[in-house]
């Protein structure tokens, strides 16, 4: 019994030494919002949303053990503004490029270094950076370019049949005319069930039951 308890409270020191790492808060910090911009370009399943709210969570508490610049979370919170911009209203490359920035600057100096703390690693920053805002860019600029699709492109789809990938409802995916597509309809429709698209709303197509009357 003494040797399990003692197990535990090793595994809960390890635990705690390893969050008390900038290197590792910063990680968890981008890994979460990364798994947030994909959830927003291909919501359904739910792994994505869970998986980024678990690791900005726990990054949350990394950091608090950090003395915080505020003008960096400022930033940080700020860019989410361009980067809804980009994808939902104006949809222009400009926009995805200040997120992005704000995306970096308010990761890379979230955590102040101090006596007791180095900060982050730049080796680290810099390689992070890189692969985030590489693989971020290629992202939005694909969504951005199907948003900006020309109209008879888009309404090809109206009318099409397809299946559901997953179950849809507020929420979930379907494959339509060889491509997959996030997808809402306004009754429950169960995975893999054959469905019709009656409109599209941005990347979202909004789709009914095939057999609806």
């Amino acid at each position: 019994m003494y040797n399990e308890i003692g197990h535990n409270l090793l595994l809960r020191c390890l635990m705690m030494n390893f969050l008390m790492d900038p290197n590792v808060a910063y990680v968890l910090l981008v890994g979460g919002l990364l798994l947030a911009v994909l959830a927003m370009f291909g919501p359904g399943t739910g792994v994505l949303e869970l998986g980024a709210l678990a690791m900005l969570v726990v990054a949350g508490f990394s950091i608090s053990n950090f003395t915080i610049n505020f003008w960096a979370l400022l930033i940080l919170v700020l860019g989410i503004f361009p980067f809804l911009l980009a994808v939902r209203r104006s949809r222009q490359y400009i926009f995805l490029a200040i997120a992005l920035a704000a995306l970096v600057v308010g990761t890379v100096f979230i955590i102040s270094p101090t006596e007791t703390s180095p900060g982050i690693n730049p080796v680290l920053a810099i390689f992070v950076s890189v692969i985030v805002t590489v693989f971020l860019w290629m992202v939005g600029r694909r969504s951005l370019e199907a948003l900006v699709l020309p109209v008879k492109s888009l309404a090809r789809l109206v009318g099409a049949s397809g299946e559901a990938h997953t179950d849809v409802f507020a929420e979930g995916s379907v494959y339509v005319d060889g491509e997959e597509w996030s997808a809402r309809s306004q009754v429950f429709i169960p995975s893999g069930s054959p469905v019709r698209v009656t409109g599209r709303e941005g990347l979202t197509l909004l789709v009914e039951p095939l057999n609806a009357s």
